[in-house]
């Protein structure tokens, strides 16, 4: 059990609740809350979908992806309905208001096309007024598609909600290790001391998976990499590795350090930048076909699978150091992390010792799968001579703590019952990221991606992004 107390009662209504996302990550995210004590037994779902159903359709659907905790998935069970309705509907939202007293939060776990429609719809019907409890709107990734469109998105919504009612939630940011890095940093001299662009010669964040598009393909095709994974996802890590302090862990506080990174980052010249795509081979174990033979993937597709980039942060604290971000799908490795590499410290003592190149210190901040921090250092080899050898002082969550399996929604979820928006995006922060990617999307209208075998570290393009600033990418492992 927590010791946190359990967030107060509201019914949590979700749009596209026959969907996977609802089920694979959401629900079992909803029962691990269950089973810790952090809902109010009160607490219900009111899922919503346009197929046909009923109140045992939806709970088996969710039921499906609940392994163990069968008392808490017993609880939630019979506080589980199923309401049918087009998102874009007049007769739906009478229904919702019909159904609907006190506390509601409203989850949009659809197609990112409904967003905007949903929103206008919840508000026009009076269902965002907070006459007699609070009303919230969580909306999924990805929130825009560019500068513009993300704009008219957040323009469409403050339209009808307060920017406190609106939670546009990144699962990285529920991760253990992620919310560690404020910890890591702050709570620290010895790292927060360090934390600047005297010490620190370059940072890498590297979102790596082994997966292929596989069944996304028509998703994926109008997407790419560069859409799914870097304005939210790599600049909001880099938004919690640059920020300055916080006055405070209020949440305005922490969103305002955060806006200000993001807003310091200079647009990304397509020069600094790579873009990759698989073709066939073998990852994770299973063989992948090229992406452009994935089904539902234009023949002549250009979207990418791949990118890596140089950003610049320009900020006193971070200004010359470069930061390296790359995601990529059907990679060698599933690895999400972060690197901080050390400036190198001078020669002159040990210029006459062996292993004089021994590589500087870095510090590694593992996210996924196995969360952990690394401190890689030189000490000395037990001998007479002074030899140095390279050596890592570890962390791993796991040895310490019983972390279950759990989704990373759980935090999100319990913070946006209790009213903590610290983790969620704000709307400077999301138009800020749109509008240091926006040179990219531009440039990559034409052209074509760099090839990649599936199973490799990516295209030979992105090892010579670094390459020219005499730099290497840390080993996906």
């Amino acid at each position: 059990m927590s010791e946190a107390p359990p967030a107060p009662a509201a019914t949590l209504v979700i749009f596209g609740a026959m969907g996977d996302l609802a089920g694979r990550l959401l629900m079992p995210a909803l029962v691990h809350l269950e089973r810790d004590g952090l809902l109010d037994g009160d607490t219900t779902l009111l899922g919503i979908s346009h197929g046909e159903g009923d109140d045992d359709a939806l709970r088996e659907k969710l039921g499906a992806f609940i392994e163990g905790d069968e008392n808490a998935w017993g609880r939630w069970r019979e506080r589980i309905t199923y309401l049918r309705g087009d998102f874009t509907g007049d007769a739906l939202y009478e229904a919702l208001k019909e159904r609907l007293h006190g506390n509601a939060v409203f989850y949009l776990a659809t197609a990112p096309g409904f967003f905007g429609p949903i929103g206008e719809k919840l508000g026009t019907s009076g269902l965002l007024d907070e006459g007699d409890g609070f009303r919230r709107l969580v909306v999924e990734k990805p929130f825009g598609t560019d500068l513009e469109s993300a704009q008219a998105l957040n323009a469409k919504l403050l339209g009808h909600a307060q920017e406190t009612q609106i939670y546009r939630i990144d699962h990285f940011l529920g991760k253990e290790t992620v919310q560690n890095i404020t910890v890591a940093r702050f709570g620290n001299a010895l790292t927060e001391a360090v934390w600047n662009n005297r010490y620190v010669d370059h940072v890498e964040i590297t979102a790596a998976e082994t997966v292929s598009v596989g069944t996304r393909g028509k998703f994926y095709d109008e997407t790419g990499a560069l859409r799914d994974m870097v304005p939210n996802h790599l600049f909001q890590l880099l938004a919690l590795v640059a920020m300055e302090p916080p006055n405070s862990f209020d949440a305005e506080a922490v969103r305002s350090e955060k806006a200000k990174v993001i807003a310091a980052v200079t647009p990304i010249p397509p020069e600094d930048a790579v873009r990759g795509r698989y073709l066939a081979g073998e990852a994770g174990g299973k063989d992948v076909p090229a992406y452009r033979d994935t089904p539902d993937v234009a023949p002549d597709s250009r979207t990418e699978t791949y990118v890596a980039l140089k950003v610049a942060v320009e900020t006193w604290r971070w200004h010359g150091v470069p930061f390296y971000l790359r995601t990529g799908k059907a990679m060698t490795a599933r690895d999400t992390e972060i690197v901080i590499h050390f400036r190198e410290v001078p020669p002159t003592l040990f210029r006459n010792t062996p292993n004089t190149d021994l590589p500087p210190n870095r510090l590694i901040l593992q996210i996924q799968p196995n969360e952990a921090l690394t401190m890689e250092m030189a000490v000395k080899e037990p001998g007479p001579l002074v030899k140095m050898v390279p050596a890592s002082l570890a962390f791993a969550y796991a040895d310490a703590f019983d972390l279950g399996h759990r989704t990373g929604y759980e935090t999100l979820l319990y913070d946006v019952l209790i009213g903590d928006p610290s983790l969620f995006q704000r709307a400077d922060q999301i138009e800020g990221g749109w509008r240091a990617v926006q040179p990219l999307l531009d440039a990559w209208q034409s052209g074509e991606p760099d090839d990649y075998s599936a199973g490799s570290t990516g295209p030979s393009s992105a090892d010579a992004l670094l390459a020219r600033d005499g730099r290497s990418w840390h080993e996906i492992a």
